[in-house]
């Protein structure tokens, strides 16, 4: 259910202007609690440690297509409803707003980066736990000028370039779709025993959603860098577990030409992961650096979508 190509950048465009107003978020939380709610859920009642692991597996995977199928419904109703009144298209632009983080993404960021600034590790560890799933309690300067940049570059995708790639794609249900599934990613998609079969599918085909978006993401955190760090992002990309998250990390730390990765703390565990870049650890003025490429990534988005829609306007009906 693809919408008009111009609704994408007047959403990215509103949702940089209001955000998800923090009025709202108080009376209703914001649809992606309501996701994770639900998904929590099916998890307390199916996941089960005394089935089997085919069972486990099997439930992860209707607990997947439950939770998108639902979304994929919502944003279908929403949609076809607003094609039928006049001024529908802003329906259709304020409710998409609701799936893109521009706007939170660079509070979030900026709300560690200021404790930063003046020494307060002690805000800028409680900040920076509200961003990233690791332990914070013993970070320093440069862990938590770290966890923010990795959370900036991976969030750059999950939150804001494969939601509007899958809103141009499929319009509110798409949308939707995507955001269901990475919220299921997040909360089942692990790879401890509790949740390894039960997750299994989330992860997987989260996975496959951000193939296409976490490339774009990295090329476009490479030209708002200046057109630096294309080498060591193609280099240090496949170090990463995941087949996506590499690229948005290794491409910050290129173009920042920092160092970010390595060995960090979840639930009491020591986890090793890889190390991207070759510089030193970063400091506060990576991090305010960093997050000016945010901005003009998140422009350089804006310009492709209008150009989509430019391209597309052109083609024949």
């Amino acid at each position: 259910m693809p919408v008009e190509l111009w609704l994408v950048p007047a959403a990215l465009a509103a949702e940089a202007a209001i955000g998800y107003p923090s009025w709202l978020y108080a009376r209703i939380a914001h649809p992606v609690v309501w996701i994770g709610a639900l998904i929590a859920g099916c998890e307390r009642r199916w996941n089960d440690p005394a089935r089997t692991d085919f069972a486990r597996r099997v439930l992860g995977i209707v607990t997947a297509l439950l939770v998108c199928g639902l979304a994929a419904a919502a944003g279908y109703v929403v949609q076809a409803g607003a094609e039928r009144i006049s001024f529908g298209w802003l329906i259709v632009v304020l409710v998409a707003t609701t799936g893109l983080a521009q706007r939170s993404l660079y509070t979030h960021v900026r709300d560690v980066l200021r404790p930063l600034q003046s020494q307060d590790l002690q805000q800028a560890r409680a900040a920076v736990s509200h961003i990233v799933g690791r332990d914070t309690t013993g970070l320093s300067l440069t862990g938590i000028a770290a966890a923010a940049l990795e959370s900036l570059a991976e969030s750059f995708n999950d939150g804001i370039v494969a939601p509007a790639f899958w809103f141009a794609i499929g319009g509110l249900p798409g949308l939707f779709a995507y955001k269901a599934l990475n919220t299921a990613d997040s909360v089942i998609g692990h790879r401890e025993p509790r949740w390894r079969m039960f997750g299994w599918t989330a992860a997987r085909a989260d996975d496959l959603a951000n193939l296409l978006p976490a490339r774009i993401a990295g090329s476009l955190l490479v030209l708002a860098g200046g057109g630096r760090g294309a080498s060591i992002m193609l280099r240090d990309a496949p170090k990463h577990a995941s087949p996506n998250v590499g690229w948005l990390e290794a491409v910050m730390a290129a173009v920042l030409v920092v160092q970010l990765g390595g060995p960090a703390s979840y639930e009491g565990n020591v986890h090793e992961r890889p190390v991207f870049g070759n510089g030193p650890g970063p400091d506060a003025g990576d991090l305010a650096r960093g997050m000016r490429i945010y901005v003009r990534a998140c422009g350089l988005l804006w310009l492709a979508a209008l150009a989509a829609f430019a391209i597309g306007s052109t083609w024949p009906r």
